[in-house]
């Protein structure tokens, strides 16, 4: 282990060997899947996203094309991509896939109306015809107190921001989150019937930050990948023949009509320099070796530091299982 009394870094040390680590992964899945949940195959959702993407290669790699199920599970805001990509995935693994549109569902869970009121109530002129996301400013700005704002885009392609109060932030991430436990529901619908176990498909940084909606995404009977940076699962990627196309997507959000990057909504950096900075975080990196490696201030690295704390006592809640007296 890297401590900050011997503290050199360099991006080379998040690579891995991907022949070993793709058998090492493979033979974990065998394992859980069959003995251990005895499970007969793998549900899963794809997202066109190179997480879901790896993650069912690996699957396919461990139990055969032909016990692995991939989920297509669009809704209104989701992005044409996402399916196309999806569908290009799946033809590649040679595997069976379901296309379940939940659109019906979330509307009669009232997922659209609720988020609808909240965005009128800071936007009055909202309409269908709008598209909108919601953003973080940059971590490196002028103050560490950072606040959500929701942005419109009107029909004529203008562009709109404003700050949203923090109960109208708590009421469009409540609606929204509808569409991953929707879909995580679909997913052990199939699960069920086939007596299949369902597979997650988190890295390293998302499992680690909290990037994930508790018994939506978050829910899973195994997460192959969630000991992987980002990066990393790029570099299995290509080792598993993922298309290109997939390969140079760049990671979204898919949740808001507006295109939205991961970068943006949640953690402020580039997915690469993200995860330097928790490996340097990890492994007791001081704020200047890792600055030099992502060409950033160690003030600013610091701030990322400091934000990754904060992010993982929130994400208490998230990883903590139901209480309960024994």
């Amino acid at each position: 282990m890297i401590t900050a009394f011997n503290a050199t870094f360099s991006m080379a040390d998040l690579g891995i060997d991907p022949y070993n680590t793709t058998n090492k992964i493979v033979n974990a899945i065998r394992d859980q899947v069959l003995r251990q949940l005895r499970r007969k195959g793998v549900v899963l959702g794809l997202s066109g996203g190179i997480d879901s993407s790896v993650t069912a290669a690996l699957c396919v790699r461990a139990l055969g094309s032909d016990r692995v199920l991939g989920l297509f599970m669009p809704e209104r805001d989701s992005a044409d991509e996402s399916l196309s990509l999806g569908r290009l995935l799946a033809k590649t693994l040679g595997m069976d896939t379901v296309l379940e549109n939940i659109s019906d569902t979330l509307a009669g869970t009232g997922c659209y109306r609720r988020r609808d009121q909240a965005i009128r109530s800071i936007f009055p002129e909202y309409n269908p015809e709008c598209k909108w996301k919601i953003a973080l400013p940059s971590l490196f700005g002028e103050t560490p107190y950072r606040v959500f704002s929701a942005v419109l885009q009107t029909a004529d392609g203008s562009i709109r921001r404003k700050r949203m109060p923090l109960e109208v932030y708590q009421e469009i991430v409540a609606a929204t989150n509808f569409k991953q436990r929707v879909r995580k529901m679909m997913e052990y619908y199939h699960a069920d019937r086939l007596r299949y176990a369902v597979a997650g498909t988190p890295n390293l940084l998302e499992y680690d930050q909290g990037f994930f909606v508790k018994l939506g995404d978050g829910a899973a009977d195994l997460k192959p990948i969630s000991h992987l940076y980002k990066t990393q699962v790029y570099q299995l990627a290509e080792h598993l023949g993922i298309p290109v196309s997939i390969r140079r997507r760049a990671p979204t959000t898919d949740t808001y009509s507006l295109e939205q990057t991961q970068e943006e909504f949640f953690f402020s950096l580039p997915y690469d320099q993200m995860d330097a900075c928790l490996y340097g975080k990890n492994h007791q990196i001081p704020c200047g070796v890792t600055a030099a490696v992502i060409e950033r201030t160690p003030e600013q690295v610091e701030r990322v530091y400091r934000d990754i704390d904060a992010k993982r006592q929130a994400a208490i809640y998230l990883h903590k299982r139901p209480l309960r007296l024994e």
